[in-house]
């Protein structure tokens, strides 16, 4: 027979040792789910400098002129912006008939914001072709 004496269920021990373990293994998602927040809120930054760069530089040669040298300013929204235009290598050589040689420029764009304690940036780099 069974003595009925004796309870069965757990002791306060298993139950303080279980619950530990659920709470480091709660922690560890709350930090993992913390760590994928804020990387897909850089990728949402970066998507968005992309795209400011990728407009800054359509703009230059179309209705921004090709004049070699650097410029920069603010873009909104906690963006800024540099661009850098090189001068031009001449391809060939000058042609008769006194018309223009064509110039080819080197053209970069970088956006760059803060997040956090660190300054991030995109940049993009382009080929421009004009007459001389």
């Amino acid at each position: 027979m069974r003595d009925r004496s004796t309870q069965e269920g757990f002791t306060l021990i298993e139950v303080v040792v279980a619950l530990a373990i659920a709470a480091m293994g709660l922690s560890l998602l709350m930090a993992a789910a913390s760590t994928g927040l804020g990387n897909a809120h850089l990728a949402d930054q970066t998507i968005e400098a992309t795209r400011r760069a990728q407009s800054r530089l359509a703009e230059i040669g179309a209705s921004a002129s090709l004049d070699p040298g650097l410029r920069s300013g603010d873009d909104g929204g906690g963006f800024s912006w540099r661009s850098r235009i090189s001068s031009p290598v001449l391809q060939g050589s000058l042609p008769a008939g006194g018309s223009k040689a064509i110039g080819l420029y080197t053209v970069e764009v970088t956006i760059s914001w803060r997040t956090g304690n660190s300054i991030k940036s995109v940049s993009l780099q382009s080929k421009r072709a004009a007459s001389q």
